[in-house]
């Protein structure tokens, strides 16, 4: 029996600041946060896909791309 496949559909507002934010849960001392090694594979697999997906990760001005994204993203007071 082979495994059935799930699809998760992204903005790439909402793509870009989850890409972000997986970079930044990778370089912290995720045994606190990620109790279960298997949640890595998952991990691992949606940063890649991610990275993949937006050239604008690498590109000049990503800063400012980011926290344009993050502001769209935020719910309006």
């Amino acid at each position: 029996m082979s495994e059935s496949r799930v699809t998760i559909t992204l903005t790439r507002d909402e793509a870009l600041v989850l890409s972000h934010w997986l970079e930044k849960l990778q370089m912290t001392d995720l045994g606190r946060v990620v109790d279960d090694p298997a949640v890595w594979a998952p991990i691992h697999r949606i940063a890649g896909t991610l990275d993949k997906a937006l050239p604008e990760l690498f590109a000049p001005g990503y800063d400012q791309r980011l926290e344009a994204a993050r502001q769209r993203l935020r719910p309006e007071d």
